[in-house]
């Protein structure tokens, strides 16, 4: 293992997600998950698991690809981010005299499916905050600010109040204590995939070196989507100049319609960025890199063990699939195609938590940096 860090990686295909109190990374053949109990342990469970790109072909094709890794990512990384919680909650003392007799009897009764239809509803309420934040609310304020004015402008005055509202979004709940713990997280799973894409042995004194701003980040990916958003949607009322006069809510509708292709061209975009270093990517990647700052902090020693730990294990199950596969490269040129196309993937976190599409050192493709 040692032998294969003196190599650099600069576009390794690892990537992971900052969870609760851990970190989730991702691999070609497989993904784990490192976790701090109550007890100050590092509990670390790997899965194999196959990419849903891997399923089907049509699952490979470009933009088509983006979109299935944001869905992928949301999934998968929902789940490791539930099954997070639960863990470094085991062991806790629980307060029963505190429970109300109402609270003592759901937590006897229902227990497990309490926690998934809390979190199913969690997740519900966050989709539809989001669509109240970022499609709603520009719309109306606009609306409101302009007098119904300045239709041309009206998507370019959206994006600017989309920006706004999702940057003072990200510092406003970077300001929670758990919240800034997650963030601590997602530092170190970028500092860890740093570390192992330039070639180093993976200790704390290492990572912690290393930058936090990783170009594959989630958080990359989604302030990507917005600045493309603004500009496919203004191009389609310069192009269209009815659609300025419609009704508003078939103007949200719309906006729903082209997300798809948004998240296409992001994934595409974050994916380049991941590989290359030129001008125009330095220039195009800055915003999603300044975001960077908000949503990941510098992460403490025993924060960073959890990094290397989740890092540590896809690694080790990569090597041998490697080994084993080695010979039969040079024959199968296919099969390096697809090999080479999963290890230049971009990084996806926290929300990165946001991955595959993303695949941040949040993410393997994951998505300087979930």
């Amino acid at each position: 293992m040692a032998k294969k860090q003196k190599k650099a990686c600069p576009y390794s295909s690892v990537g992971g997600q900052a969870l609760i109190e851990g970190v989730m990374m991702r691999g070609p053949k497989g993904t784990a998950m490192a976790v701090r109990l109550p007890s100050g342990e590092i509990e670390t469970e790997y899965k194999d698991t196959k990419p849903w790109r891997d399923k089907c072909r049509l699952f490979r094709l470009p933009l088509i690809r983006g979109i299935v890794g944001f869905a992928e990512s949301l999934v998968t990384g929902y789940g490791y981010l539930m099954e997070s919680a639960e863990k470094s909650t085991q062991g806790l003392p629980q307060e029963e005299e505190e429970l109300s007799k109402v609270d003592r009897w759901l937590n006897d009764h229902l227990g497990e499916k309490m926690m998934h239809a809390i979190g199913f509803l969690a997740a519900i309420l966050g989709f539809g905050l989001a669509f109240f934040l970022f499609m709603w609310l520009p719309t109306f304020l606009v609306d409101v600010v302009t007098g119904g004015t300045l239709l041309k402008f009206h998507a370019l005055f959206e994006g600017l109040i989309r920006v706004v509202i999702f940057v003072l979004y990200m510092v406003l709940v970077s300001l929670m204590k758990d919240i800034r713990r997650v963030f601590m997280y997602h530092g170190a799973e970028h500092k860890s995939i740093f570390c192992y894409e330039h070639g180093l042995p993976l200790t704390v004194e290492n990572v912690r070196k290393q930058k936090r701003f990783h170009p594959r980040c989630g958080t990359s990916f989604m302030f990507v989507m917005i600045l493309l958003s603004i500009l496919l949607s203004s191009a389609l009322v310069l192009i269209f100049p009815g659609l300025a006069e419609i009704n508003r809510i078939l103007w949200i509708l719309l906006k729903l319609l082209i997300l798809p292709v948004v998240m296409g061209i992001g994934y595409e975009f974050i994916r380049y960025a991941g590989r290359h270093d030129n001008l125009l990517v330095k220039i195009l990647a800055a915003p999603g890199l300044w975001m960077q700052r908000i949503t990941t902090k510098e992460p403490t020693d025993d924060i960073i063990e959890v990094g290397i730990a989740s890092l540590q294990a896809v690694l080790d199950e990569q090597a041998p699939a490697a080994a084993e596969e080695a010979p039969a490269k040079p024959a199968a040129s296919s099969e390096n195609a697809e090999t080479e196309e999963q290890a230049q993937q971009p990084l996806s976190g926290e929300t990165e938590t946001v991955q595959e599409a993303a695949e941040a050192p949040d993410a393997p493709e994951k998505p300087e940096s979930t």
